[in-house]
């Protein structure tokens, strides 16, 4: 359906990023966040395993407080995604996963563990950095010409039933 300026293209309508910041302010903010959610979410690794936690699920032991200290500390990442003209949908997802982490989080023992596994901060930067990264993605992804493959098939297959008619 045309739009009211008469533009069909998909590329022209795509979404763009709600944000002035130049590339490398973008790339500085996706620094800041990734260096937050390191410490955050993975600076301590458990001996002899993969397996790595950080300052939010070490807070969380504190009865009470320890989770919302950890909420509060998770809307810096909301608060870099705000600045870097992220959309209200990645937004909405951010603040989800902060609640996920944050109610399942209040849950004695079960919770803790729930969140050192979680890393609600790490989810919340990795989603900025794809939103970040497909917004800036400024040439156009190459697609393939299915509605032209599919038309010349179907001139082909007619041709060859024609041709067959005629000389069998």
């Amino acid at each position: 359906m045309a739009k009211p300026d008469g533009n069909t293209s998909p590329e022209k309508n795509k979404p763009r990023l709600n944000s002035t910041k130049s590339k490398a302010e973008l790339r500085e903010i996706l620094e800041r966040l990734d260096t937050f959610s390191y410490y955050t979410d993975s600076n301590i690794r458990v001996p002899f395993t993969k397996f790595r936690f950080g300052l939010s699920p070490l807070l969380g032991l504190l009865p009470g407080i320890g989770d919302f200290a950890g909420l509060i500390l998770s809307l810096y990442v909301l608060l870099e995604a705000r600045r870097a003209g992220a959309s209200g949908k990645v937004k909405r997802r951010m603040i989800r996963n902060m609640l996920i982490e944050f109610v399942f989080g209040l849950l004695p023992v079960v919770g803790d563990a729930f969140d050192a596994a979680f890393k609600a901060n790490t989810r919340n930067t990795n989603l900025l950095r794809r939103y970040l990264l497909e917004q800036l993605d400024e040439a156009p992804k190459e697609r393939f010409p299915w509605m032209a493959f599919f038309v010349f098939i179907g001139i082909f297959a007619l041709l060859s039933w024609l041709f067959w008619r005629l000389l069998g």
